[in-house]
């Protein structure tokens, strides 16, 4: 792949929402991680997301939005794992931004800012809300080694905690930037 790639992180465990959460209804009756990958790939139309391999029904619900699918064995391990799976599946690209599938009230301008940001040479974007850093979270091919080397729960942040110099913050209206879905009553919004 070239350009910017989308990354959709969807292997993660939902331990504190008691159900698959990314596959629940939201008001529109969209499920969240579809949501989530519409916004994602109307952005950026190579991305890519990363399922648990078990995960039949999140497979064909994002397969269906245009995604290519990896499936992380390893997804037990950590947020890290998965984004180094994505980012090694989507080879050579001119950088990743790397959404949360868990975010689906992102508006599609802010993705289109950020993959921009990093196409115009930022290392490293993310959006701020009234002063709140949000995701996604983007970062240029000069981080490639080191997004493949990721490993454990802690995603990226380490990357843009050694490095804060190099983070391009960009102001946003988008407050879909800072909102998640990690309960049950979270979905009325």
């Amino acid at each position: 792949m070239s350009g910017i790639v989308g990354i959709l992180l969807a292997a993660g465990s939902a331990q504190r929402f008691g159900a698959h959460k990314l596959l629940q209804p939201m008001a529109d009756d969209i499920p969240v991680g579809v949501a989530a990958a519409r916004t994602l790939c109307a952005a950026l139309p190579d991305s890519i997301a990363v399922v648990r391999p078990d995960d039949h029904a999140c497979i064909e619900a994002l397969r269906g939005v245009g995604l290519q699918i990896v499936e992380n064995p390893d997804a037990d391990q950590g947020m890290g794992n998965s984004l180094a799976a994505g980012v090694s599946a989507a080879g050579e690209a001119d950088g990743w931004l790397i959404a949360l599938a868990d975010m689906p009230w992102i508006d599609v301008d802010t993705v289109r800012m950020l993959a921009q940001a990093l196409q115009q040479g930022a290392p490293m974007v993310a959006p701020v809300h009234r002063g709140r850093r949000g995701h996604p979270v983007g970062f240029s091919s000069r981080w490639g080694a080191r997004l493949r080397a990721l490993c454990g729960d802690e995603g990226a942040r380490s990357l843009v905690t050694a490095h804060p110099g190099q983070l391009v913050l960009h102001e946003t209206a988008d407050e879909g930037v800072l909102m998640d879905v990690d309960h049950p009553q979270d979905l009325p919004r």
